[in-house]
């Protein structure tokens, strides 16, 4: 059972890589898919910390390796860094302040 779930998410995985690439070029370059995609990296980040700062139960949870990570996420998007770079930079730097304090 498990295996027919990896294979179906491995076949999903690939039919959305092969919708991406088929996108015309000029629907990419419209203005509004532009302005959409400039704002997912700080989308994406909020939604991340979003998820990390709830317990699972009605409370949020201050963890200061948390909050610097972000703030290190934060800074890599000012520095206009692609959304891999914010993301690794914040995980690299939360993962840092926990092993070290």
């Amino acid at each position: 059972m498990i295996w027919l779930a990896v294979v179906l998410a491995s076949i999903g995985c690939y039919a959305l890589k092969v919708g991406g690439m088929s996108v015309p070029r000029r629907a990419l370059e419209n203005s509004v898919v532009v302005r959409i995609a400039t704002f997912l990296p700080v989308a994406m980040l909020a939604a991340l910390v979003a998820v990390e700062m709830a317990d699972g139960g009605e409370r949020l949870v201050f963890d200061p390796h948390l909050v610097a990570g972000v703030g290190a996420g934060v800074v890599a998007l000012l520095l206009r860094r692609s959304i891999l770079v914010v993301i690794v930079t914040a995980a690299v730097t939360t993962a840092v302040l926990r092993a070290l304090l």
